[in-house]
């Protein structure tokens, strides 16, 4: 709209031959001057009324509300001069003809609009986000989680033609964000995605679904800008059972909002069983730092001489050490991987010949070995011997980083303790387990 600012005088203005309009400064201030009907600026009460939407139209309206004529013609201008004249020097408010006394009809209408704008506006709140649906299924013999997401239904649309290009995102929660995410494939254009896909966390103890939740998440891929968030869901593990699928078809969330000045206040009282609950999380994830799958196996001597090669050497007797793959290890480089290898020693090692080691699987925070390792060694020394695997970050040029690791022997406590012992009893048998990794070793001086 254009505007612009006239230089006006109490002097009476002319505005028909014989006929004059006395117009205050006060009023001059007041009027928006620009080419059509003459309205006068809103004010500030107006952007905030104060009727609500089952208010009466019959109602009076506040003095400070101003009601807008559509147009000054002669004959009104010359009434409404004539109301000015009345009410003396001070400012006033031009009325509709037929308003007065009555509140303003107009002036209603527009408070009722912009109450009604308010209300009914388009936000993500009242916008449903869609629904999901995927199965949950714990193996308990070996240890891991399958999540298989079946399809989605009435996505939020996030591109330009109304559509999304959706996915699935995994994450265990708390945890390291890269070392538990998977991903489903991306379905392009549609806002009912069909997935039907599977994914797998291998290494999940029967403590973990106790204590962990899973966070699915549905993003929509964008390949020229940033991912965008849809919706998301949180499921806390416990409430699956061992061997039994459990099928969810549950509808998406936004994220938890992050906790106001106001509602910190509110729970102070409960604040110092958080921060006690928080600082136990936080030790524990200090301590965990990946999961190890081990495969002992004691082969005894064995009386037949007609083998050869590798059965010969086992035929002797010894233990046999499988490094299958390790999980969730912790990111050591600055693009949030690690190139992971894993090193095995049978100690005491006077003669330094037990040190063994798999090949670097680079940038990943899940690699599988799947290699094995033979120590010659009788029975009765194997009883006094404590096996250490520590797994390694491998680093171009310089000295490689410690992850963590896991010592089994009779010394040992708890899942390792019990590995070893199992592996001792069942002779010429396969024992494998999951162990949690440290990044201290008890009674041992790391060497690269």
């Amino acid at each position: 709209m254009r505007s612009f600012t006239l230089a006006l005088t109490e002097s009476p203005m002319t505005v028909r031959k014989g006929k004059t309009l006395a117009v205050s400064i006060q009023e001059h201030m007041a009027i928006d001057v620009c080419p059509g009907p003459i309205r006068p600026i809103r004010q500030i009460s107006a952007y905030f009324p104060r009727l609500s939407p089952t208010s009466s139209f019959s109602e009076p309206l506040s003095p400070n509300q101003v009601a807008a004529p559509t147009s000054l013609s002669p004959g009104s201008a010359e009434k409404a001069g004539g109301a000015v004249g009345r009410g003396g020097g001070g400012s006033s408010s031009l009325l509709l003809p037929g308003a007065a006394g009555g509140g303003g009809t107009l002036s209603a209408m527009s408070s009722m609009d912009t109450s009604i704008e308010i209300d009914s506006c388009d936000s993500d709140d009242n916008t449903s986000l869609g629904t999901l649906e995927f199965e949950l299924l714990y193996e308990r013999a070996t240890s891991s989680l399958h999540c298989t997401v079946i399809k989605a239904k009435g996505l939020k649309p996030m591109d330009f033609n109304g559509l999304s290009d959706p996915y699935v995102k995994l994450h265990l929660l708390p945890g390291a964000c890269k070392a538990n995410k998977l991903k489903t494939k991306t379905v392009r254009n549609t806002l009912n995605p069909v997935w039907n896909e599977t994914l797998t966390y291998c290494g999940i103890t029967e403590e973990d679904m106790y204590r962990k939740t899973l966070r699915v998440s549905v993003c929509d891929e964008d390949k020229l800008t940033h991912n965008e968030f849809i919706g998301e869901s949180r499921v806390a593990l416990r409430r699956v059972k061992p061997d039994q699928t459990k099928h969810f078809n549950i509808c998406l969330e936004h994220p938890p909002p992050l906790p106001s000045p106001t509602a910190m206040s509110t729970a102070l009282r409960g604040i110092s069983c958080y921060l006690r609950e928080w600082e136990t999380e936080q030790k524990r994830s200090l301590e965990e730092r990946g999961r190890l799958l081990l495969c002992l196996q004691y082969f005894p001597p064995s009386s037949d001489g007609d083998v050869k090669g590798e059965a010969k050497e086992r035929a002797r007797g010894g233990l046999c050490v499988g490094v299958k793959r390790c999980a969730h290890l912790a990111a050591m480089d600055v693009n949030g991987f690690s190139d992971p290898y894993v090193k095995t020693y049978l100690k005491p090692d006077v003669q330094k010949k037990s040190k063994h080691k798999t090949a670097v699987i680079k940038k990943t925070l899940n690699p599988e070995f799947n290699e094995e390792f033979f120590y010659e060694i009788t029975f009765s020394e194997l009883a006094t011997k404590t096996l250490e695997v520590t797994v390694w970050d491998y680093d171009l040029g310089k000295s490689n980083d410690f992850i963590g690791g896991v010592s089994l022997g009779c010394h040992s406590q708890g899942e390792t303790l019990q590995h070893w012992i199992d592996c001792l009893k069942n002779k010429g048998t396969k024992v494998e387990r999951w162990h949690t990794l440290t990044n201290e070793l008890p009674g041992s001086t790391l060497q690269e």
